[in-house]
């Protein structure tokens, strides 16, 4: 994921704010609730070496000919902390171990970090710190904070809900004339279960009707599903019942809003697998091992139809007015998030 050029919360020092060209750290920062400049940060120009040596020195000194602390000889050669010494690998101010950064992301040598830990330089603001060196606040897409999974899954079964009355109203009449056609197999099954009898010889025949009626019925209810998330996650970002619980979809990308194709790749992933609920529940599985993916990954929570469509859920501030506002400094500068759920 490509974190696009901006002024961001820098990672190392929350009270500050510095601008990412995409590639790494630029210019000087800022304090964090300061308004920065529509651009990148003026190039600093880089003070010239003077070749005069200092004045009130020896000229041994000025002829840099002293032996005391880089001769090989000299007793406190090679003791840490003094001139001529080499910088253990790992401490701060060492340089990275073969030129490799310390993780993807890291544009910088290694910073003392809280109680003495080495910590990365500069990195973008999609990456976190390691989780085994400290934890850091959760990432704000345009300003928003994650959505808790609670009130995720509630607002699923919401919206589960409401697509079960969906076809409730269209679909019930194929589905009744599916349990008609298999019923009697059913029943016979059931009948020989409680009697003890496991033969399976001698079943009712099941009519090559219900075959079909079946496909009409898991067509029927993928196109109901489609038509009532797609246009909404399109225009919006909101179903039902992510509206009525302050929820909303976003983008990654630059645009907050998803459009039809974006909404069209995110519900492809999770409503396509209906088709397999014939196969012994095989779609079901996959949509319960999509959208439990949510509980693992880090550091976005995103499902697997949210990483398919690049997008995440964030709750809205149900004190805004508008929930496409487009976010402030101040937001940009919030970085505080409380624990994952």
């Amino acid at each position: 994921m490509t974190v696009q050029p901006g002024w961001y919360t820098d990672p190392a020092e929350p009270s500050t704010q510095r601008y990412w060209d995409g590639d790494g750290w630029i210019g000087a920062p800022l304090p964090a609730d300061a308004t920065p400049p529509p651009g990148p940060p003026p190039v600093e120009p880089e003070p010239e070496p003077s070749s005069a040596p200092p004045a009130g020195l020896s000229a041994p000194e000025r002829s840099g000919t002293t032996t005391t602390a880089t001769s090989p000889t000299s007793p406190t050669s090679g003791l840490p902390g003094l001139p001529g010494s080499p910088v253990p690998p790992g401490s701060p101010g060492a340089p990275p171990a073969n030129g490799v950064p310390p993780w993807p992301g890291a544009a910088g040598p290694m910073q003392p970090g809280p109680a003495g830990l080495p910590s990365p330089g500069p990195v973008p603001p999609a990456w976190g710190y390691p989780p085994y060196l400290f934890p850091v606040g959760e990432p704000r897409p345009h300003g928003k904070a994650l959505a808790p999974l609670g009130t995720r899954i509630a607002a699923r079964l919401i919206d589960i809900g409401a697509v079960l009355l969906l076809n409730v109203v269209v679909n019930g009449w194929f589905v009744w004339r599916y349990a008609q056609e298999v019923g009697p197999v059913y029943r016979e099954i059931v009948r020989r279960s409680v009697a003890g009898n496991s033969s399976t010889d001698g079943l009712p025949p099941v009519s090559p009707q219900a075959d079909w009626l079946l496909l009409v019925i898991l067509v029927i209810a993928a196109a109901l599903w489609f038509a009532y998330e797609v246009p909404a996650m399109a225009n919006t970002g909101q179903t039902f019942g992510k509206r009525l619980l302050g929820l909303q979809v976003v983008s990654l990308g630059d645009a907050e809003h998803l459009g039809f194709g974006r909404a069209a790749r995110r519900w492809n992933t999770l409503g396509l697998p209906t088709f397999f609920w014939y196969c012994c529940g095989l779609g079901f599985l996959l949509q319960l091992v999509d959208c439990a993916f949510a509980l693992f990954d880090r550091p976005l929570r995103q499902a697997l139809h949210d990483k398919r469509a690049q997008t995440v859920v964030v709750r809205l501030d149900r004190k805004t007015t508008t929930a496409s506002a487009p976010p402030t400094a101040t937001d940009r500068s919030d970085t505080s998030g409380g624990p994952t759920p």
